[in-house]
């Protein structure tokens, strides 16, 4: 509960902040990590909190290139068996030992995710809030895949065989995420988020259902008062339905 507490009092008096994912492996000759630092000065220079997980490559870039413009770079640290240190470019850092806690306070204040090449836990954060929105627990933001050598793989994996061959995912799915290989495409990306000008295939959310909780997911509707999608549905647009949730208060 501490560590909820004071995550909620650290982030909530910043400005915007977009959350930068990546490897802690990739060293600083690499071509991502330069790209990485130049995203980190961009959003800085927006007005953004650059929020990362504090470690080294990936992480360090975004919050070094926020810190080095004197912008707000925030660094959520994680205390693991295996000693994480924290990189020395967060302006604001916090640490937590549990997983569940940070990935919360990660996603609650986020504008946009800026996802790079990475590894469990990368993907892990990705497939997270992939979830949130599919499934409408979170209002839709821009979800930015950074490097389409890395990505292309992937992305063509979850479309022919997630979506395509064994249908566990519907195509509109594949339209909650944006390739990017530019800084300006990201920076187009998540300006419209900040402008409230961006918009998914997501259906809307009204009523007591679209309530955000105090960990900033909606309240939904109760799987045994409101009305759910029928079963075997794989996602809101199976069998071309768009169902909007209400709840049955």
């Amino acid at each position: 509960m501490s560590e909820f507490v004071e995550g909620f009092d650290t982030l909530e008096r910043l400005p915007p902040a977009v959350t930068v994912f990546g490897s802690a492996r990739t060293p600083e000759s690499d071509p991502m990590y330069v790209a990485a630092r130049e995203m980190g000065k961009a959003l800085a220079e927006a007005g953004l909190t650059v929020v990362t997980g504090g470690g080294p490559g990936i992480m360090e870039a975004a919050n070094r290139g926020a810190y080095e413009v004197g912008g707000r770079s925030v660094g959520m640290n994680i205390a693991l068996p295996m000693e994480q240190a924290p990189n020395p470019y967060q302006t604001d850092e916090l640490t937590f030992e549990y997983f569940f806690v940070r990935k919360v306070m990660l996603v609650k204040y986020a504008r946009a995710f800026i996802i790079f090449p990475g590894g469990f836990g990368t993907l892990d954060e990705f497939f997270e809030a992939m979830t949130l929105m599919q499934t409408l627990k979170i209002r839709p933001f821009p979800l930015i895949l950074f490097g389409s050598h890395f990505w292309d793989e992937p992305v063509r994996w979850m479309r022919e065989q997630l979506c395509n061959r064994f249908r566990m995912i519907s195509e509109p799915d594949l339209t909650l995420f944006h390739l990017v290989d530019g800084i300006g495409q990201a920076m187009d990306l998540v300006q419209r988020a900040i402008e409230g000008a961006y918009d998914t295939a997501l259906p809307g959310v009204i009523g007591t259902a679209a309530r955000e909780t105090g960990e900033g997911t909606r309240r939904g509707v109760h799987p045994r008062r409101g009305v759910v999608p029928p079963i075997g549905a794989a996602g809101p647009w199976a069998a071309g339905k768009s169902p909007r949730h209400f709840d049955a208060d």
